[in-house]
């Protein structure tokens, strides 16, 4: 069975809610906008909020570009990441998408600024697994995975037996809090990323070793290479192949001094009179029997990013 593969950080996907009236009503002399007053009963409603500030939805404009860009993948599975619930990522399906995408799933993790991870999928769903309780040794007064690792069985149409378990992730960020200091800040998040990779070895390891395909697919906040991400992709991992290791671009990457040294790269980070840096956070790496047919990355057109400061990455992949 051949499809496509793919994954998406999608950048603060929030719902859409701007308060906003409009009335349309020549009969009664009133066209246009209005001011408009709302009243909420106490305990019937809630506002969600981060470090005090309402979350806002993500502009329009952007929202339908990483929707224009998601169509022209046309990708058969989607894993994507920074999605606020799965009210709001069915109606970027039902809306924005055009019902691309039937199966829509995804689980209220752990962070606390609201971004979960999910999936998009053309072909059937069997079990859906979270792992956002899970715990490392080390630190088991708290959930390893900051956000969740989320565990998609992918059906075949026909059969509905299991032909692919995909474990999304959207790992531990470089993010250090002002109030820290920014080397052992860093550590810590460079740590915790790292025991986050091997709660998931562990888990995956289970899954290959009762003879199931899996693809890892998701943000990973670090290269294929990194030190961190070791336990599962090094060379004492999983055993998993690099499906991204050498993709093709839907366009040529926007001119830059120095240009990024491969096309293997999905973010861009440019620091003031610093060179930018080109790194593939986003990856998609398949165990063995699967067989990886290409593999594309969409180019963005703007340095900043188009709708995302992640680019897409996707595969096709025989299992």
């Amino acid at each position: 069975m051949r499809f496509t593969l793919g994954t998406f950080n999608l950048n603060n996907l929030f719902s859409r809610f701007t308060f906003q009236g409009q009335v349309d009503d020549p009969a009664e002399g009133l066209q246009g906008d209005v001011a408009v007053s709302y009243s909420f009963t106490p305990g019937q409603y809630r506002f969600r909020k981060y470090m005090g500030r309402m979350v806002m939805g993500k502009p329009d404009t952007e929202r339908q570009t990483i929707a224009n860009r998601i169509l022209a993948m046309n990708a058969d599975v989607l894993a994507v990441q920074e999605v606020e619930d799965i009210d709001t990522l069915r109606a970027f399906a039902r809306d924005d998408l055009n019902g691309l995408y039937p199966y829509q799933i995804l689980v209220e993790g752990n962070d606390d600024r609201l971004i979960d991870l999910g999936l998009l999928s053309k072909l059937p769903i069997g079990a859906i697994t979270s792992w956002k309780e899970a715990i490392h040794e080390t630190v088991p007064e708290r959930p390893v995975f900051s956000r969740d690792m989320l565990q998609v069985e992918i059906l075949d149409p026909i059969s509905r037996q299991v032909v692919l378990t995909v474990f999304n992730h959207h790992l531990k960020s470089h993010f250090v809090p002002a109030n820290e200091n920014p080397v052992a800040g860093a550590e810590k998040a460079n740590k915790g990323r790292q025991r986050q990779c091997e709660v998931a070895r562990d888990i995956i390891a289970a899954r290959m070793a009762s003879g199931g395909k899996v693809a890892v697919v998701g943000d990973m906040n670090d290269p294929p290479d990194s030190n961190w991400l070791a336990p599962m992709f090094g060379p004492f991992g999983l055993g998993l192949v690099n499906a991204l290791a050498d993709p093709n671009e839907t366009r040529p990457a926007k001119a830059d001094n120095p240009p990024p040294a491969t096309r293997a790269w999905t973010h861009r980070f440019k620091e003031d009179g610093q060179p930018a840096k080109y790194e593939m956070y986003d990856q998609i790496w398949v165990s063995p029997g699967v067989t990886v047919v290409e593999a594309w990355i969409d180019r963005r057109t703007k340095h900043s990013g188009d709708g995302s400061d992640h680019d897409p990455a996707w595969v096709q992949i025989e299992v």
